[in-house]
């Protein structure tokens, strides 16, 4: 296994639409792999795989974390289908953008969409922080972020923060191309 860069705020790679995944292959298993080893080392509890700069709707929730038990789970093109319950305010943080952490207001529950490392389509209800790490993940999918679920002035005040996440961000880019050039 391998443990795979975390991409930081501000590269692209984070802001796109990801597209569903289509081949259910050996290689998909692997970078599920990598994904979860790399989630752990970076001891996150979910991952999406934009954030380790592949642009695919699939994300990886440890679980075990959250329901005892439970090893590292796959969900590949999932999909809220149904949110449920009251509103509920708790702290996020995101492995994409270090040392930034703020109260973000999430459905309690979901009804989510997805399918399993074989393809096999699958529905699961789930409440609580699995819920919530799961709408986290899924938001990275579409190319958002918890600060972009925060009120305008939030948002304002850590303007400078997320600037030099980005610079950083912006700095880690070029040297992946010159690596690769």
């Amino acid at each position: 296994m391998a443990f795979l860069p975390i991409r930081k705020y501000g590269d692209p790679v984070l802001r796109l639409q990801a597209p569903p995944v289509t081949d259910f292959d050996a290689d998909l298993a692997i970078f599920v792999d990598n994904m979860i080893e790399t989630m752990q080392a970076s001891e996150g509890i979910g991952l999406a795989a934009p954030q380790v700069g592949v642009s695919e709707a699939l994300c990886v929730v440890d679980v075990g974390l959250i329901e005892k038990g439970e090893q590292p789970q796959a969900f590949i093109n999932p999909e809220v289908i149904e949110e449920f319950g009251d509103e509920v305010v708790l702290e996020e943080g995101c492995l994409s953008i270090p040392d930034v952490r703020d109260d973000v207001v999430r459905r309690e529950g979901i009804r989510v969409r997805y399918r399993d490392l074989q393809g096999n389509e699958h529905e699961m209800q789930c409440q609580g922080l699995l819920a919530r790490v799961l709408q986290h993940e899924i938001d990275h999918l579409h190319g958002i972020f918890f600060t972009d679920r925060l009120g305008p002035m939030k948002r304002r005040l850590m303007t400078k923060k997320l600037r030099a996440i980005a610079a950083e961000a912006q700095k880690e880019s070029l040297q992946r191309q010159t690596q690769n050039a």
